[in-house]
């Protein structure tokens, strides 16, 4: 008998309200957002109550959910107040909340019936009885942390039906499941309170015992600073592997990243559950392009994390194995008129005549096009537009939808990865 593949939910990161709708638009089935209160990210665009409830009508229209990341370390006093906030998150219609201090989980079980409660993945659940018992405590879903391996999260889907939640994509942190006191100690700023600084990820000299009178500072094959940053993940060629593990829902890390982050990724992701689920020979046909999609909005170099080996040092990033990203966003469709096959677009970076630049939407629609008969907003012919947030008009015989994106070649020098950790610079 043949067994039936559940269909996973594509679980997406929104900083802003912008950025929740485009996630959507581009295949999330659901978005993860933070509030005004107890959350991990002080400095991404944090949702006032107005906005959750236009971003929950939105996700209404598209039948996607949203979740409020509550997933702070409370401190004595920081839980006053919790149990009216989650009342409110109900009200206005959050799916689900993402909270890993047991304070704040034991406030919304009891204080706000109806909101889900999800296990955040900074609680580090590793194995199948964690999850049995956060479920017995009334969890309906536990973000797994990112050390599980495929192995593990094979065995603990057998042992529980718990809804599982795992990344499949995005920054990985260098600290276990993101506790961290690097930046309590470089910068004064609690990372387990929302204020993160990505210590890791600055540049060190690395010294030979520097207390002594004669420090030496340690050069080995690579002279250039020492970084504790890792690399990124990514699972889009692994989804099949997801899929048959009965993972739930798909989650890519991001609230601080670009709408062209958001819906490439979100798009990716979509195609690769929707191509698989299909069948495993569309998956195939797909499988390069979805990786080659990556790329081009990639900080770092991509590896799948904990899910099929240790890290080693090649998964640790270094001063001269950096990531340059390959494509820069320049452009949003805002209209197409098909009589006289121009399109309305609102600049996002610098725009020339005679440029090459890819037009891309949901459903993983692309297309290369070159910019020609460009006019500003007072319907001038230019050669070059370099205000951010200008409407422009340029001449374009293929169709294209309002909340398309357009992206360009990035100049300069791109590195290029092999699997032996091997680097070959080019110009793009």
């Amino acid at each position: 008998m043949t067994k039936t593949l559940k269909r996973p939910e594509v679980l997406a990161p929104a900083g802003t309200l912008e950025k929740l709708k485009v996630a959507i638009r581009y295949g999330a089935d659901a978005v993860y957002i933070g509030g005004q209160a107890y959350g991990l990210r002080s400095r991404a665009g944090n949702f006032t109550f107005e906005e959750m409830e236009e971003g929950v009508q939105f996700a209404r229209e598209y039948g996607a959910k949203v979740y409020v990341a509550a997933n702070m370390v409370t401190h004595e006093g920081n839980e006053e107040g919790a149990g009216e906030w989650f009342r409110t998150l109900r009200d206005i219609g959050i799916s689900a909340v993402i909270v890993s201090d047991p304070a704040l989980i034991a406030i919304a079980c009891t204080e706000a019936p109806g909101l889900e409660v999800h296990l955040s993945t900074q609680a580090s659940a590793t194995n199948y009885e964690t999850l049995e018992f956060w479920k017995d405590l009334g969890l309906t879903r536990v973000v797994l942390a990112r050390e599980v391996s495929m192995e593990e999260l094979a065995e603990i889907r057998k042992h529980t039906d718990v809804e599982i939640e795992a990344f499949v994509h995005g920054a990985m942190c260098i600290s276990y499941s993101g506790r961290c006191t690097l930046s309590n100690h470089m910068s004064m700023r609690d990372a387990n309170r929302g204020g993160c600084s990505q210590s890791c990820r600055w540049k060190y000299d690395l010294y030979d015992m520097p207390f002594g009178q004669e420090r030496k500072s340690l050069k080995g094959e690579i002279p250039e600073e020492f970084s504790m940053s890792a690399v990124d993940m990514s699972m889009i060629d692994h989804i099949p592997d997801m899929i048959k593990n009965g993972v739930d829902s798909l989650k890519i890390e991001g609230r601080m990243k670009s709408i062209h982050y958001v819906s490439t990724v979100s798009n990716c992701y979509k195609a690769a559950v929707d191509a698989y689920l299909e069948s495993p020979e569309k998956f195939e046909a797909i499988k390069q392009d979805l990786v080659d999609e990556m790329w081009k909005v990639a900080q770092r170099e991509l590896a799948t994390g904990f899910y099929y080996h240790t890290p080693t040092e090649n998964e640790q990033l270094f001063g001269a194995r950096r990531k340059i990203p390959q494509y820069k966003f320049v452009a949003e469709v805002v209209a197409y008129d098909s009589t006289t096959q121009t399109a309305t677009i609102r600049q996002r970076n610098v725009i020339n005549e005679g440029d090459l630049v890819e037009f891309y939407g949901p459903g993983f629609r692309h297309f290369d096009a070159v910019i020609t008969d460009l006019h500003d907003s007072d319907g001038n012919k230019i050669d070059r537009a370099p205000n951010p947030m200008e409407l422009l008009t340029i001449s374009l015989p293929h169709p294209v939808y309002p909340g398309d994106m357009v992206r360009s070649r990035k100049e300069g020098l791109i590195n290029l990865y092999k699997e032996d950790g091997t680097s070959v610079t080019v110009r793009a």
